[in-house]
């Protein structure tokens, strides 16, 4: 099994990832990045790769568990809120982990009373436990 978080680039991503790291080092499994992209451009792949193992590897160092291990999943899955979601809920059905960790944005009182982010689908629809971290205020 697994610990998988679902990964974006926005402040909450770093704290998923820390949370991830710390969840996995607590249930001794892998830690698995989900990331969505637009495309699985051979170039694009790569930079974001890149860019996603160096935010893996703070997150790391910042919670002192440098021997976690790790992999990265690049998923397919457009910019539309409900392709997001799928893309990220059919590879979590696919690895099947422990725990799905996902970082989420504060929301004004209006933003919460409409339905429609990608945290939302994938806490109503994910069959695995998710663990939402939010930033501080």
């Amino acid at each position: 099994m697994s610990v998988a978080v679902a990964h974006h680039t926005r402040s909450s991503g770093a704290l998923a990832l820390e949370e991830g790291a710390r969840q996995a080092a607590y249930r001794d499994t892998d830690l698995v990045v989900i990331h969505v992209v637009d495309s699985l451009d051979n170039d694009i792949a790569e930079a974001n790769r890149v860019g996603i193992a160096d935010a893996v590897e703070r997150a790391l160092s910042v919670t002192a568990l440098p021997d976690v291990r790790w992999d990265v999943r690049l998923v397919a899955g457009g910019h539309d809120i409900a392709d997001v979601s799928e893309a990220l809920l059919g590879t979590v059905r696919d690895l099947g982990p422990d725990l799905l960790v996902i970082g989420a944005r504060r929301r004004s009182p209006m933003g919460k009373a409409f339905l429609g982010s990608v945290a939302q689908n994938v806490i109503l629809d994910a069959d695995v436990p998710v663990l939402v971290v939010k930033s501080p205020r």
